[in-house]
């Protein structure tokens, strides 16, 4: 059975922590900033993870 190619566009949003969690940047921070309040976009800029129930598959997707 041949090799499973990565996902390259699951491979661009998700990051391997230490611990072997996924990190992704999450959305909104990309145009029309003016509308959005100081803290809104300050809380935008903290990292988020990859749901439980998604992880495994994302994983095996990115070749992990």
């Amino acid at each position: 059975m041949p090799k499973m190619k990565t996902v390259k566009a699951i491979r661009a949003k998700f990051r391997v922590t230490a611990t072997g969690k996924l990190k992704r940047n999450r959305q909104g921070r990309r145009h029309l900033l003016t509308k959005k309040s100081s803290n809104k976009k300050r809380h935008l800029e903290r990292p988020a993870y990859a749901s439980a129930t998604h992880e495994a598959r994302y994983k095996r997707l990115m070749g992990v």
